[in-house]
């Protein structure tokens, strides 16, 4: 999906190897080469060398004084056929600190060098197997916390989101070629284009980057989770409902009113989308220096929420939870009625619009209708993530694509109005072109005038 970009990198001539896993205690561990003298590198370090690409070779791994590093299998790869684009080999050693070092090590004394961070995906950019949005898509892969995050980082590494853009490159590419046949071949047989024409296509370009922007807010809510904040007075079971959800203790419970003194956070994989889950000390107040410090922290967090599940074990405490936060956040409240194993539930409650939750930290009861209600908040948020649809998973992403829409935005005001001439408008839609291009790579803006004899029938 490519479409080409400029090599600017130092020492993109270099042969580099780094190990592609944490150093550590481990079955396996794999190191990497890749580079113009890779096989030549690996040859001094190698000494059964695989004969064909692609084949897993036992082989020993010895330094340049003959020792013995490892038994190890190695996997040689041909140039363009690997993940850079250049010739690489990939050793996979045992495990352990040591093991692997002497073999890094081994290959740098042969004549390789230590990679830069996100080298090798630099050179798969830069020799065109992957874009600019799939090398971010392996990035979040890496990092991905929820299942959420990673399947929407494998749709990107698919390339589902360049398509998208690429699509819609051609789209303004068309019509730059519009305006550029009406303006050099004003005396054609067909006549000036129509400007009802133009603004068709605009509009129908301005309607698809709006429903591509519509979904920043879903892609940064799943790369960051959303903030969901269990919040209520002191004792209603905050910290025990936290330990329950993150399925491990880390709140500290009894019963003592003012335990949690500070927010506690963890990211839970739950439902169908990721949650920053935090447990705050209770509201209430106080003369207590370190407990007021903790519920003025309480409320900034409120303040961000996107969900806050307000807790309470009787009736009084719900409506305290919900009168506290009210007013402080635009966040979904969900009431729910903790303690539901020790408690009788009053069906008469009135502090909410739906009845609360019902719901025991001890027997789990309750927990899944839980999560479903954060779940059907969050799509009430931002709307309910479309399967396979491209997403905007980055500040950039939504910083391009937003300059994209205002720049054909600013073409179709000048066009309409008629206020300055179509060439000079014409440089909007270049703009516009130009931030798609950043995204997935720079290209040649003498396309469009590929897309003119592409679509017209020029000199007959």
């Amino acid at each position: 999906m490519s479409l080409g970009v400029a090599s600017g990198l130092a020492g993109f001539g270099d042969t580099i190897a780094a190990e592609a896993t944490l150093p550590g205690r481990a079955a396996l561990a794999v190191i990497r080469v890749s580079g113009p003298r890779c096989h030549d590198v690996a040859k001094h370090v190698v000494h059964t060398w695989p004969r064909a690409p692609r084949v897993a070779t036992l082989s020993s791994v010895r330094d340049s004084h003959g020792t013995l590093l490892d038994i190890a299998i190695v996997v040689r790869y041909d140039s363009p056929a690997s993940f850079t684009g250049e010739d690489a080999v990939e050793i996979t050693t045992h495990g352990g600190v040591t093991v692997s070092a002497t073999v890094l090590a081994a290959l740098i004394e042969a004549g390789a060098r230590i990679a830069l961070p996100g080298e090798f995906t630099r050179r798969g950019v830069l020799n065109g197997k992957l874009d600019l949005l799939q090398a971010e898509a392996i990035g979040d892969l890496v990092a991905s916390s929820s299942r959420a995050a990673q399947r929407l980082a494998l749709d990107q590494l698919d390339g589902g989101l360049s398509r998208r853009l690429v699509a819609l490159r051609e789209e303004l590419i068309g019509v730059e070629a519009l305006i550029a046949y009406d303006i050099d071949f004003p005396e054609e047989d067909d006549g000036p284009i129509e400007a009802g024409r133009i603004l068709t296509a605009v509009d129908s370009l301005g309607d698809a980057l709006d429903q591509l922007l519509s979904t920043a807010d879903t892609g940064e809510l799943v790369r960051e989770g959303a903030l969901v904040v269990i919040a209520g007075v002191p004792n209603v079971g905050k910290s025990s409902l936290f330990n329950a959800l993150v399925g491990q203790r880390r709140a500290i419970v009894t019963d003592t009113p003012g335990t949690t003194r500070d927010a506690i956070e963890a990211v839970i994989d739950v439902g169908r989308w990721p949650l920053r889950l935090v447990d705050t000390a209770g509201l209430h107040e106080t003369q207590d220096t370190v407990e007021r410090l903790g519920v003025e922290v309480s409320y900034e967090y409120l303040r961000r929420a996107a969900v806050i599940i307000a807790c309470g074990a009787s009736d009084g405490e719900l409506e305290r939870a919900i009168s506290a936060v009210a007013g402080r956040s635009d966040g979904t409240i969900i009431a729910i009625r903790t303690k539901s194993d020790l408690v009788r539930a009053d069906a008469s409650f009135n502090g909410s619009a739906a009845p609360p939750i019902q719901v025991s930290a001890v027997t789990g009861a309750g927990l899944d209708n839980l999560t479903s209600a954060i779940d059907a908040a969050l799509d009430a948020r931002v709307g309910a993530a479309a399967a396979d649809a491209p997403v905007l998973t980055r500040a950039r992403h939504r910083s391009r694509v937003a300059l994209a829409r205002a720049e054909l935005q600013a073409f179709r005001d000048a066009w309409q109005g008629d206020r300055i001439p179509p060439i000079v408008a014409a440089v909007h839609l270049k703009t516009a072109t130009a931030a798609l291009e950043e995204l997935i790579g720079r290209v040649d803006v003498e396309n469009v005038l590929d897309e003119v004899f592409a679509r017209f029938c020029v000199g007959k």
